[in-house]
């Protein structure tokens, strides 16, 4: 193998926060990120967790900082998780990384991470699917290999668009309904 295991853009770091609402105010308040897009009580498409199925649900929320969109994560569910890997309920912090990677070299990708040593802790389906690869012995988090499709990039520009367009006051929280787009 050459070059480093991961071979696409980081485009997105994944925060848990006790309390999704304070996280957003938290994020907007001291680091300017926003505004948030947010999916409460989310469960993915077929969403495993550590090679098992999984009904574990979490509230999601997507901004902006500059240049990297900013996830954050609140679980209230008690079910396992990769967050409550790292976190346990009322704790937070730092949790994982996002790249995007064209469908066709996903399979590629993931098994570049698990032919060196890295475990696949989870995964889930949106409109693309989504690989959690536990590399908190590399990086100190996890790193999620998301399948890039026309949809997922319009919503990542999306929430670019939003957040460079934004005033940094108005309407902090938008909530999602359309799921299946991320």
């Amino acid at each position: 193998m050459t070059g480093p295991l991961l071979q696409h853009p980081i485009l997105q770091y994944a925060y848990v926060v006790p309390d999704l609402d304070e996280g957003i105010r938290h994020w907007v308040e001291v680091m300017g990120a926003g505004p948030f897009y947010v999916l409460r009580n989310y469960h993915g498409n077929e969403l495993t967790y550590r090679g098992q199925s999984s009904e574990t649900r979490v509230h999601y929320a997507f901004g902006q900082a500059g240049p990297a969109q900013i996830q954050l994560i609140a679980q209230d569910d008690p079910g396992e998780s990769i967050y409550r890997d790292m976190y346990a309920s009322g704790e937070g912090g730092f949790h994982h990384v996002c790249a995007l990677v064209p469908p066709e070299e996903l399979a590629d990708q993931v098994a570049r991470f698990t032919d060196a040593g890295f475990e696949i802790a989870g995964s889930m389906l949106t409109s693309q699917p989504a690989i959690y690869i536990d590399t908190r012995s590399a990086i100190g988090g996890f790193t999620e290999l998301y399948g890039r499709s026309e949809r997922v990039t319009a919503f990542f520009e999306t929430v670019r668009s939003a957040h460079e367009n934004w005033d940094g006051i108005t309407d902090p929280i938008r909530e999602r309904t359309d799921s299946s787009s991320r």
